[in-house]
Parts: structure tokens; C-alpha cells; sequence
């Protein structure tokens, strides 16, 4: 059986990953299925609305916000009878991974968050590359001022 840990955040996004994927998958292991473990992160509260909202509030919303976009993934996964586990993440997600990868052994990881503009995403994993090279990083008020420079020679 094939092991496949997946970390994600939108629905739509992690679709479009994850169904050519599950085709490859069942193509070069035909006849076996697949086990999915689907983590969900959570978007973060701001700081202003985590003063004013209790701690088990902010878990009720988180699982009803996982249960909301299970509901959009599982059927999609269990149509071809491949088993689905579901679990919502809770602090830092390379400890997660760890536990996971000790639970479920020869496991894949597959990280399917949409990354928002401007935005880094923390890794799942403790190798993961995070994307920064120093060397290439220009900060915006610098790529803006150049932007600025070329609209103004014209």
C-alpha cells in the first residue's frame, strides 16, 4: 500500500495536485491502493481577533474549518476505494511530520499549500528548502523604486 501524507490549506489548490497524482499513483501500482493522510492547516488569526475569542472557540472554528475542507477532498480520494485518514494540525509542522512519518512507515509528504503572494509558508519538513536564496532577495520599497525610475524616464 502506498503512504501519502499531504499538508493543505485550499481545497481547489490541492485538487488540482492531488488527482494527477492519484492517476500516476494507481497507474505504476496497479490493483493496490493508496492511503492518504490529509493534514489540514488552518489560516492564522490575527492578534487583535485572538484577544477577544476564547481558546476552545478558536478550536471549534479550526475543526469545523478542516471538517469544511475535508468535505471537498475526501470523496475525490475514496471514489477509486483508497483509505483517507484526516487530522488537523496543531503546532509545529515538522514535529508533526516526525510523528507522522513514525506512524505511517515509508510514507511520502507532499506539500500542497497554496502560498499567498508575499507571503512564506513554514516548511513540513525539518530538509525542506524554504525558498530563500540571500543572494537573489530584493526587497519590495527597492523593486518599487526601480519600477518607479523606469515609469519616470518614459
Amino acid at each position: 500500500m502506498d503512504k501519502i501524507i499531504v499538508y493543505l490549506d485550499d481545497a481547489e489548490h490541492a485538487l488540482q495536485q492531488l488527482v494527477p497524482m492519484k492517476n500516476v499513483t494507481q497507474a505504476n501500482t496497479e490493483g493496490q491502493t493508496t492511503q492518504w493522510v490529509l493534514v489540514a492547516c488552518a489560516p492564522r488569526m490575527t492578534r487583535h481577533v485572538s484577544k477577544w475569542v476564547s481558546h476552545s472557540a478558536r478550536e471549534s472554528w479550526r475543526a469545523s474549518w478542516s471538517e469544511k475542507l475535508f468535505a471537498q477532498i475526501v470523496p475525490a480520494l475514496k471514489a477509486q476505494g483508497d483509505a483517507v485518514t484526516t487530522v488537523v494540525a496543531k503546532g509545529p509542522l515538522p514535529t508533526l511530520t516526525e510523528r507522522l512519518l513514525a506512524q505511517y512507515r515509508g510514507a511520502r509528504v507532499l506539500d500542497a499549500r497554496h502560498a499567498k503572494f508575499g507571503q512564506d509558508l513554514p516548511p513540513v519538513t525539518k530538509d525542506q528548502p524554504t525558498g530563500h536564496d540571500s543572494r537573489w532577495s530584493v526587497p519590495g520599497a527597492v523593486a518599487g523604486m526601480g519600477a518607479l525610475l523606469v515609469l519616470a524616464s518614459d
